[in-house]
Parts: C-alpha cells; sequence; structure tokens
C-alpha cells in the first residue's frame, strides 16, 4: 500500500515521540508499505517553526529524505488546481492539499485528524 503520511506522524517517528502510535508505526515501516512525505507538510511545518509553534530539528528535510520508512512526495500543478474542486468540510489547507494529493496518486492518507474522514478519500485514523 502506498501511504502518505499527515505532517505530525513524521516529526514523531523520526523524533522518537510515543504520540507515534504502534499502530501507525508499523503501517509507516512495514516493508509491504510505501510511506511518504508531501513536501506541502515541508512547507507546513516551517511556517509553525517561524511563527514559534513548532519546533523541529533544522535538518528535517534531509532526515526524511535519508530515512528508510519515508520517500518525499512533490506537491503538482495537477495537486494543487485540484484543491478547487474539494468540498469545504475542512478549511486547513495544508490537510486539502493532502487530501488531493493521496486522492490523485493512489495513495491511502495516514494521519488522525477525523475531519478528514468528510472526504472521499482512504483514509486510516490512527
Amino acid at each position: 500500500m502506498k501511504l502518505l503520511i499527515d505532517t505530525h506522524l513524521p516529526l514523531w517517528g523520526i523524533g522518537g515521540d510515543r504520540r507515534l502510535s504502534p499502530a501507525a508505526r508499523r503501517l509507516i515501516e512495514s516493508p509491504e508499505n510505501d510511506s511518504f512525505v508531501s513536501v506541502a507538510s515541508l512547507w507546513e511545518i516551517a511556517i509553525k517553526m517561524r511563527l514559534g509553534k513548532l519546533s523541529a530539528p533544522d535538518n528535517l528535510p534531509d532526515a526524511i529524505a535519508g530515512s528508510p520508512d519515508f520517500g518525499l512526495l512533490d506537491v503538482t500543478v495537477d495537486h494543487v488546481w485540484s484543491v478547487r474542486t474539494l468540498p469545504l468540510h475542512h478549511t486547513d489547507p495544508f490537510d486539502r492539499l493532502l487530501i488531493v494529493q493521496a486522492a490523485a496518486e493512489g495513495m491511502t492518507l495516514l494521519g488522525h485528524d477525523r475531519r478528514m474522514a468528510l472526504y472521499d478519500a482512504p483514509l486510516i485514523l490512527v
């Protein structure tokens, strides 16, 4: 299965944070799954770091790119343009982009925001 990992999960995974549930860790680390982090998530993290709402290592992009558990998913024009057709169940622009990316790339979104379940997209809540 191809998984698109919601923004907070790679932070928890790389940092060894206990908030990453054992179920999520098993899915991410399973050799049967390919897990990806969107470049949009790195953008969100960078913004939140600058605003003082989040701390993350300065080498986070390199840590994700070098991790055996994650690949990086680029944001394309098609992804961005598809957001316009998404119902407004959820107003977070980063989550909305992740939802369209997962759908466009045939991925299952892995996260814990229950509002994402309002969309017609494959989702595993952890």
